[in-house]
């Protein structure tokens, strides 16, 4: 079957590779439909290998060549002994944490992702998203309510990393939110906090384009270029006493996002920091200190939010469907996908991958 494997930096490939095996015992096999292009893989693309193991991972076993996709979903098509939670032809969405589930602090708290082994689909495990089928573990497979489509089945993985910054914040009703971003995940976050009661929300970027996507998909936002915008007093203006907002997000991974946060941020506001930060950073920690700010970082998301983060896309409360921008086929993947997210105008954001195309 075709796959779109990672080998070194700017160089993948479409490959072809054995078939699936009938599933073992715990395990699913899933016909793929949809898969996103996350901004980690655009990393892999670009400057990798960063998560790609180059040697066996220590509790997956994988190594590169390494099928890409964490952002997926698809038909069950086989189980093995012992599933029972999902059947054949069951719609699903992949959860692509694995870990130990027993026998470790986090992991014995649902806590994945913070496991010291933790492995990824589709970044150091045997099987992704962009093939035409995969081999997955039982524990990494839910079943999608009716109500959700095939394709926000693959918008899961995200929305779900943006539900946990919001519960890392403490967004309730009432608050005002800054993102810090206005790519997929900025937006979602903004989804996300009005999704949690937010009342006043505010997004920066430098990219007009970018913040034209964000006015499109939440028209109520505030939108802010720091380039051009004092964005100390736009939020200062449309925040109660001129305080500055309750809660920050940054969702970039660079320093001058994360200082943002910090200057737009009232006192004794919380700021949460999800992008990834390539080494040491810098920030004001006089600001830290004088402003009495908590500070937290926010690490994919726990395991067990799966079913919260599928009703609250299929109930609507979240439009997960409004970052998609474009649907492109496997064959196309690198030409209109990878390249087309890493062109500095950032006319796209949520490019999806159609297996059936």
């Amino acid at each position: 079957m075709k796959a779109l494997r990672f080998h070194a930096a700017k160089d993948l490939r479409i490959d072809t590779v054995d078939d699936i095996s009938p599933p073992g015992p715990g395990q699913v096999v899933v016909k793929n439909r949809y898969v996103g292009i996350c901004g980690t893989d655009l990393h892999e693309y670009a400057n990798g290998p960063i998560f790609i193991p180059t040697d066996p991972h220590p509790y997956t076993g994988a190594q590169g060549p390494q099928i890409m996709g964490h952002e997926f979903g698809g038909t069950v098509t086989a189980v093995g002994e012992g599933v029972s939670h999902v059947s054949v032809g069951d719609r699903v969405s992949i959860q692509p944490l694995v870990a130990p589930r027993t026998g470790e602090y986090f992991a014995e708290r649902g806590l994945l992702n913070l496991s010291p082994v933790l492995g990824l689909v589709g970044l150091s495990y045997g099987w992704g998203g962009m093939a035409e089928a995969a081999l997955l573990n039982d524990y990494n497979v839910y079943k999608i309510p009716d109500a959700m489509s095939e394709e926000e089945a693959a918008l899961v993985e995200p929305t779900a990393v943006t539900v946990y910054a919001c519960d890392r914040a403490g967004v309730s009703a009432g608050n005002s939110v800054l993102v810090t971003g206005a790519g997929p995940i900025g937006i979602l976050a903004l989804l996300s906090a009005k999704a949690f009661g937010a009342t006043t929300l505010f997004v920066s970027d430098m990219n007009e384009t970018r913040l034209k996507l964000a006015k499109d998909a939440l028209p109520e936002v505030i939108t802010i270029n720091p380039a051009k915008d004092d964005l100390v007093a736009v939020i200062q203006s449309n925040t109660q006493d001129n305080l500055g907002c309750d809660i920050a997000i940054e969702c970039v991974g660079n320093d001058k996002a994360l200082q943002s946060c910090l200057d737009g941020v009232r006192k004794q506001g919380v700021i949460v920091a999800t992008g990834v930060h390539p080494g040491v950073g810098k920030l004001n920690f006089f600001d830290v200190t004088f402003k009495d700010v908590t500070l937290k970082g926010s690490w994919c998301y726990p395991a067990h939010s799966w079913p919260r983060v599928m009703d609250l896309i299929a109930s609507g409360a979240i439009p997960a469907r409004k970052v998609v921008t474009k649907k492109i086929a496997l064959d196309d993947a690198v030409s209109e996908g990878f390249e087309a997210l890493l062109d500095p105008a950032g006319t796209q954001l949520k490019i999806l991958i159609d297996l059936a195309r």
